[in-house]
């Protein structure tokens, strides 16, 4: 899919603020593809097959950092860890419960800026070839762990624009909609991690055209 260590085609424009190389710190997160169960998306999607998910997760409302947002597992590197993708997997571990043997690591893309939270973020690209069961390890990191149908991302009617208006300022970044696999509830996955999924659909060729001028408040 990508080649490691691939670089995104343009500047990242997700960016809010500066980041100090001085103090930023490492960090990854595993964008995880596969087959998590054989529930098709509702949206019928030329680029990608309908059984095809993202592995997603709810951050619990508590945490001082990005608290309430739908991300991707994943956090800092650690001294001990070898590098992004030690990170990326350990962090998937200890949040989501998944056996990381069967990941297959497909590569990493070039690290990115997230300066709300200090960090230079390294997306691991990871296909689920031997699926195992997932959920809320730490109740007070996360409060959901559930699957994207990929196809379901890409429709056009569930993309919106999400606003943040701070201090007389206004920011925008990509939004989707998208039901958990019970259709319990509705997520809005925005911010970085929306960021990403935005580039990397981009990247692929998935994105279908879609209406930018539909705008939400960021669910903050």
């Amino acid at each position: 899919m990508v080649a490691d260590g691939g670089r995104w085609p343009a500047a990242w424009r997700h960016a809010v603020g500066r980041l100090d190389p001085a103090t930023a710190r490492d960090a990854a997160v595993l964008v995880l593809f596969g087959v998590l169960d054989r529930v098709p998306a509702d949206h019928a999607a030329d680029a990608v097959a309908a059984d095809l998910d993202l592995l997603l997760l709810s951050r619990a409302a508590t945490l001082g950092s990005h608290p309430g947002q739908v991300a991707f597992p994943g956090g800092r590197v650690d001294p001990g860890d070898r590098g992004p993708v030690d990170a990326a997997l350990r962090e998937a571990v200890e949040e989501t419960g998944l056996d990381a043997a069967g990941v297959e690591v497909l590569g990493t893309l070039g690290a990115l800026p997230l300066p709300v939270s200090d960090h230079l973020v390294t997306p691991v690209l990871g296909w689920w070839a031997r699926t195992s069961p997932v959920g809320v390890v730490d109740h007070a990191e996360s409060t959901h762990v559930f699957r994207a149908p990929v196809a379901d991302l890409i429709a056009p009617q569930n993309r919106r624009t999400a606003v943040v208006r701070r201090a007389g300022r206004t920011f925008r970044s990509p939004a989707f909609l998208v039901d958990d696999a019970a259709g319990a509830a509705r997520h809005v996955v925005w911010g970085f991690t929306a960021g990403v999924v935005d580039a990397l659909f981009d990247r692929l060729g998935w994105t279908e055209p879609w209406d930018a001028s539909r705008e939400i408040p960021a669910p903050l």
